[in-house]
């Protein structure tokens, strides 16, 4: 196990393509951190990197406090899973989690313990005289596993390992690479486009696009207190809502009626022509169903709904609006980069299963206006993020929080971490073709 540091990472291809802009992250020993965001973002590029595939342009890598830039692969000591499993199909499910281990040339006996042992922790005991052809998608995924762990490796690095697979699967692979990091407690970095993997398996998520990293926080973090318009439209399924909005004496004027701020959010977004509001679909609820009490919290208003998506404890509801065209311009250019997630000037409000709202009907919905966001239409900035100070427990303003960075009192992207598995708990929440051109080098 080993703590990896980054500082200032870039990568730049020779015809000019700047694939990773100036990554500065710190990964403590045993933590596990998910690399996130969409196609060509350079998540992928940044593994390859730290496991020596991809050559550094600039910055400094740290592999347990020690520089690895100029490292060979095969000397840096990481396991590294790929997602096309990268097995030797005419080996045997024992002979292929043992390679690493006969090119290290270690002794017939301890070579046998530690296969025998790893398809324990795996359960392919049945299967090690089997041949990858004769295996299912995720029997060949814990295989390609199995030879990671024998490894006994500093690291272990997973590149989109579970794409191949179907979605029941998926979520099965998820509890087990969970269970496996818990019980083997090794540093782990995990690159992944889907979100529920994201947000089910990292202590720390990192975001990043264009290959510049947005944020990183714990799952639970990132989810409720997004940095920007980016963050919060790619994190969340259905994505976050934005409307546009005109903020003057603590009332926000939208599409569909105005909405009194709260005194805090009034005081940081002030007053503005025009400002993007953000909120979850959970965050609307049908008026009806609404206790008295808190319906003078948010705002309540009639709509037309469009579409019903009925989902048994669940169902969604889509309802059009129109929206100026600076916002159209940020949701379009959102819509590009997030992999068609359909940002489009649309309501999608998460109603109870019960409900029995209609196509077609005009309805009352009612907002919870303490969890919305506002965002700055121009920078995409949260207006309305409040950070939380390691030092004091307390929240900050982000000028509050660029004032302590400017006195020394915030580090890089990895101050005062909770131990990993503190963190889970709190948070409840847990490529090359040829097999020989990548597993020999990095597995």
């Amino acid at each position: 196990m080993a703590p990896i540091t980054m500082k200032h990472l870039t990568k730049v291809y020779g015809d000019g393509f700047h694939a990773v802009k100036d990554v500065d992250l710190d990964i403590a020993d045993g933590e596990f951190v998910i690399l996130v965001g969409p196609s060509g973002c350079g998540k992928s590029t940044l593994l390859r990197m730290i496991v020596g595939l991809e050559d550094i342009t600039d910055g400094e890598l740290l592999i347990d406090g020690e520089q690895v830039n100029e490292k060979a692969p095969r000397d840096r000591n990481l396991a590294m899973v790929f997602q096309n499993y990268a097995l030797y199909p005419h080996l045997t499910v024992y002979e292929n989690i043992a390679f690493p281990l006969r090119l290290a040339k270690v002794d017939d006996k301890e070579l046998d313990q530690r296969v025998r042992k790893a398809s324990d922790v795996l359960e392919l005991d049945e299967h090690l005289e089997r041949k990858p052809a004769n295996l299912s998608g995720g029997q060949r995924q814990r295989v390609a596993m199995g030879r990671a762990i024998v490894r006994d490796a500093k690291a272990f690095l997973f590149d989109e390992p579970l794409s191949n697979l179907d979605a029941k699967l998926r979520g099965q692979m998820r509890t087990e690479i969970s269970r496996l990091q818990k019980r083997l407690g090794i540093t782990t970095v995990y690159v992944t486009h889907d979100q529920v993997e994201a947000l089910t398996l990292g202590d720390r998520v990192a975001v990043l696009r264009k290959g510049a990293l947005q944020q990183v926080a714990a799952p639970r973090e990132l989810y409720e207190q997004p940095v920007n318009l980016f963050v919060a439209g790619f994190i969340g399924s259905p994505p976050m809502n934005f409307l546009p909005a005109k903020v003057s004496g603590g009332v926000a004027e939208t599409p569909f009626g105005e909405a009194r701020l709260t005194p805090e959010m009034a005081e940081r977004v002030g007053d503005r022509d025009m400002v993007i509001l953000g909120a979850r679909p959970e965050h609307f609820e049908d008026a009806s169903v609404v206790d008295d009490a808190l319906k003078d919290k948010g705002m309540t208003f009639p709509a037309t709904v469009d579409v019903i998506e009925w989902l048994g404890n669940e169902q969604y509801a889509y309802v059009p609006f129109e929206a100026a065209d600076a916002v159209e311009k940020q949701l379009e250019e959102l819509d590009r980069e997030l992999d068609g997630e359909a940002m489009r000037t649309q309501l999608v409000v998460s109603l109870d299963g019960a409900s029995r709202i209609a196509e077609g009907e005009e309805a009352q919905l009612w907002l919870d206006m303490r969890r919305v966001h506002f965002f700055d239409p121009e920078s995409g900035d949260n207006l309305t993020l409040r950070e939380v100070d390691d030092t004091t427990g307390q929240g900050s303003s982000p000028r509050e929080s660029q004032e302590r960075a400017e006195h020394g009192t915030e580090g890089r992207h990895s101050a005062e971490r909770p131990d990993p598995a503190d963190a889970r708990a709190s948070d409840g929440s847990r490529a090359a073709s040829d097999p020989r051109d990548s597993s020999e080098n990095a597995t």
